[in-house]
């Protein structure tokens, strides 16, 4: 293994213990991007990082904290700098890379919603990222009430009857009332946003038959979450099952029915165990 290998490998076992507080959003997705790009891409990704920092401090040196400040970061990223959602091309694995959505200045909602929340912090904007249903949204609490944004779609604002109709587009459930839609939009902590970028990827990969992209992605969710989310461990055993990694997939198929005997795939899991832990024919 090589000693950029063996850093990797230390940072993302960090990640495996660290608490909410200490993650660092940024640092964590351009960790996600290492494992397809190589670091000296991710060192210029970080050097762009702090020369936007640096043009937006001098757009914001008389502006007031709070709305003002964040009309001049969208303009800053979505009118001066030219950042927008890849609508030709959604499903790119590149809109996911925080590196290539830098250089290429074309990202999906969870990218850009980094990008916003980074950049905005470093203008004293605590924008938080919101897991919305279906699509990634940011938020910033006011004097006057909390304004939900939509990096995707340039920053723009989203009213509270727009929020319900996107809501109850995915969950098929209307109306949506004051107590739900408040939940729906709590802050995102950092563990889950790199989880959500890396299960985007996992699923990619997977469609376009990558599988051992696919497999990457499963085993950093699987250090990631691998003491609250047993279901991980299924996929990634699954996932080295369409590799050929059999003795692979069956560890991680067996301690995914130590931990849930009960699931409703269990069935399903233990048929599989059973076909492939088989000892194969003796030689006499």
């Amino acid at each position: 293994m090589t000693a950029e290998a063996q850093t990797k490998d230390a940072a993302w076992d960090a990640l495996r213990t660290a608490d909410a507080q200490s993650i660092d959003l940024v640092e964590g997705a351009l960790l996600i991007a290492g494992d397809e790009y190589p670091e000296s891409e991710i060192d210029a990704c970080r050097q762009m990082l702090a020369e936007h920092e640096t043009a937006l401090q001098a757009r914001v040196a008389d502006v007031p904290p709070g709305l003002a400040r964040l009309r001049t970061l969208n303009e800053y990223l979505f009118e001066t700098e030219r950042f927008q959602g890849n609508d030709d091309d959604y499903y790119d694995p590149r809109n996911s890379y925080l590196n290539q959505v830098l250089t290429r200045r074309l990202g999906n909602p969870i990218s850009l919603s980094i990008l916003q929340i980074a950049l905005g912090r470093s203008l004293g904007l605590e924008i938080e990222g919101v897991s919305f249903p279906g699509h990634f949204l940011t938020s910033l609490n006011l004097d006057d009430g909390v304004v939900v944004l939509d990096p995707y779609h340039r920053g723009r604002s989203l009213s509270l009857e727009e929020l319900r109709k996107r809501a109850s587009s995915y969950l098929k459930a209307h109306p949506f009332d004051d107590e739900q839609m408040s939940r729906l939009l709590d802050p995102a902590q950092p563990r889950s946003i790199l989880g959500r970028i890396l299960r985007n990827l996992k699923q990619l990969y997977s469609e376009r038959g990558e599988i051992e992209r696919a497999l990457r992605c499963s085993d950093r969710l699987v250090t990631l979450f691998d003491d609250t989310d047993p279901d991980e461990r299924r996929d990634r055993g699954s996932l080295y099952q369409q590799a050929g990694h059999m003795h692979a997939a069956i560890l991680d198929w067996r301690d995914y029915l130590q931990r849930k005997p009960d699931a409703e795939d269990a069935a399903a899991i233990r048929a599989e165990l059973i076909v492939h832990a088989r000892p194969g024919p003796r030689l006499n």
